[in-house]
């Protein structure tokens, strides 16, 4: 009887997915933990610990131990990924079996925070770790089969980077990973409603807005949100209310950056790949491609078909699990690991 358990990882900056093979997405949890800083106890990981993310008192600490895609503080990834993997065994006794993970990290990615991603997945309790590239995770996870002499571009947009990718005979091809996704978007709204309005919003708020009213390309009609903030003059609690062309204008600068990173990409691609691109479009995966009109953005600049794959958020994540069963196809998982 096979005790062990296979689980692919998106140890994301935003959040973590887990897959388990046989059962899908098992689990979703943002990825922050809650630590008292007397102490040193965990008081809670996860979802219970994002709740706290700027509403915690002075002897606790919420910590979210990513940082644009790879581990900033690699004790408390440890942590939270054994918290994660003993949620997704609970049942099947830990000290009996070790599962093979495998664990997606950025396109550019160095040695030692590649060393960091295994030896925490180790210390949480794994037997065998195998690490992929994000890029090439969305693309299993979107359905495109990889394996053959085509084409394929991806653009996969988190919570910390973006990373966009030529695939062609399961390798990239030409790749480029950037600093700017999901995050950066929550930061351009702080940053643009206390430039315009003087009032100081906290993340969750500016990720709300970004979800509901956000955009990249005009809306066909104008909506507005209702925000709560400081008043940076009075110091006073402020309503004020924020409206999607607003949006448009905040959103601007991190928007033409990633436009900028595929435009990049798309001048190094090989001319026999970039026809196949023209004529099978670019799939966008990740949660920062769900940003209204973000789609339509690009292929209005590039001029090419563009995609957001179903359930773009799980698409790394799915990948990264029916990676387990493709070892043999490619020598790219394991990249010399």
């Amino acid at each position: 009887m096979h005790l062990g358990m296979d689980i692919g990882i998106d140890l994301g900056t935003a959040s973590v997915l887990v897959y388990v093979k046989g059962k899908g997405v098992v689990l979703r949890e943002p990825s922050v933990v809650a630590i008292n800083s007397k102490t040193g106890k965990v008081l809670a990981v996860g979802e219970g610990a994002s709740l706290m993310l700027g509403r915690t008192p002075g002897i606790v600490d919420a910590i979210r131990p990513l940082r644009d895609g790879v581990i900033s503080d690699f004790k408390v990834t440890e942590v939270m990924l054994k918290a994660f993997i003993n949620r997704v065994c609970k049942g099947l006794r830990a000290k009996y079996f070790k599962p093979t993970i495998v664990v997606c990290v950025p396109s550019v990615i160095t040695p030692v925070e590649q060393k960091a991603v295994e030896d925490a997945c180790k210390h949480a309790g794994a037997k065998d770790v195998y690490l992929i590239r994000e890029p090439i995770a969305a693309a299993i996870g979107a359905g495109i089969d990889i394996t053959k002499a085509c084409g394929s571009m991806i653009v996969d947009i988190g919570g910390g980077t973006t990373d966009i990718a030529v695939i062609s005979l399961t390798q990239p091809v030409v790749d480029f990973s950037l600093k700017v996704a999901g995050d950066k978007f929550d930061e351009a709204i702080v940053k643009h409603v206390r430039r315009k309005h003087n009032v100081l919003i906290g993340e969750r708020t500016a990720e709300e807005l970004k979800i509901n009213i956000g955009c990249a390309y005009p809306r066909e009609e104008e909506l507005t949100m209702e925000v709560r903030g400081r008043n940076l003059i009075t110091g006073m609690p402020a309503t004020i209310t924020i409206n999607s062309t607003e949006m448009l204008e905040a959103l601007e600068e991190p928007v033409s950056q990633i436009f900028e990173a595929v435009h990049t990409v798309l001048e190094r691609t090989p001319p026999e790949l970039m026809a196949d691109i023209s004529q099978r479009g670019i799939v966008m995966t990740g949660g920062g491609a769900l940003l209204y009109g973000l789609d339509r953005m690009l292929a209005a600049k590039i001029g090419i078909d563009v995609v957001v794959a179903d359930d773009a958020i799980s698409c790394v994540a799915i990948g990264t699990g029916k990676a387990l069963d493709m070892m043999d196809k490619f020598s790219a998982l394991s990249d010399g690991t």
